[in-house]
């Protein structure tokens, strides 16, 4: 559940990053759709690491 979370931050970020750099529409959902995939990714990751930590099954 924290890497869906943590992708749409992920766009969020990314589409600010764009937006600050002057990108146009379809440069802010590239850069939103990168940056959702590398922290949802990143998410996904922690997660596991955080259940197997935990000791959930």
């Amino acid at each position: 559940m924290i890497g869906p979370i943590f992708g749409v931050i992920g766009f969020a970020w990314g589409y600010l990053v764009a937006r600050q750099r002057g990108g146009k529409t379809l440069d802010r959902l590239q850069y939103g759709a990168g940056f959702a995939i590398a922290l949802g990714l990143f998410g996904t990751i922690f997660g596991i690491a955080l259940a197997r930590y935990l000791g959930a099954s």
